[in-house]
């Protein structure tokens, strides 16, 4: 639990404020993605291989997880106030079918966004809603992770509706760490893409696009 905790606190010092009535997470840029912080999940064989491309909606990131683990992580404190909406854009294309995303065994998502709240001095103090890809659950469940009951995932989206389409999603942010970890949020502190295949040992390849805050 500890090193699943130090991972997403890595990503997360306090860093700039940002509260507009949009806010752009990610501009998935080959300077972007050279100033992000790569952290690999210990005990991982490898990093997750993630690469740029557009089309005609804009630039997008490509992740493929080969029995790997690795996250893109992004300091930055966004206003739950003006912003509570997180929207997603993506796409698998490359799904992790019959595995149990809710053991330690099978804890892999092709696609996924962390969210995390800083709550403490310390990194086991912190909070965090994975938002995610899922290729085996419906839309809205929601359970603990395997590995810390501190780490929410929620799923988004799922291939068994969506498969290898792009799919745009909405969520309320500020009323997810209130009903999940009874907190009431006025800012977060980063936000972190990852794939990871590293439980299962299989391979998986998802696209992320257009990640922003909105005020509705």
């Amino acid at each position: 639990m500890k090193k699943f905790i130090k991972f997403l606190v890595s990503f997360f010092l306090l860093s700039s404020y940002l509260g507009a009535e949009e806010v752009k997470v990610f501009e998935f840029t080959e300077q972007e993605l050279n100033s992000l912080k790569v952290k690999k999940i210990r005990g991982a064989n490898a990093k997750t291989q993630y690469s740029l491309g557009s089309n005609e909606n804009g630039s997008f990131l490509k992740a493929v997880a080969n029995n790997s683990a690795s996250g893109l992580g992004k300091e930055i404190i966004i206003d739950l106030n003006k912003t509570p909406f997180l929207n997603i854009t993506w796409k698998v294309e490359k799904d992790l079918r019959g595995i149990n995303e809710r053991s330690k065994k099978g804890h892999d998502y092709a696609a996924r966004v962390f969210v995390v709240k800083k709550t403490g001095a310390t990194p086991l103090s912190n909070r965090a809603m994975n938002y995610v890809f899922s290729s085996n659950e419906d839309v809205n469940v929601s359970h603990p992770s395997p590995y810390t009951k501190k780490s929410i995932d929620f799923v988004l989206a799922t291939t068994k509706d969506s498969f290898n389409e792009w799919v745009t999603v909405k969520v309320n942010v500020k009323k997810h760490f209130k009903e999940f970890h009874d907190l009431d949020v006025n800012k977060i502190n980063g936000v972190a893409i990852m794939a990871d295949t590293d439980n299962s040992k299989l391979s998986s390849v998802a696209y992320y696009q257009n990640i922003n805050f909105s005020s509705n």
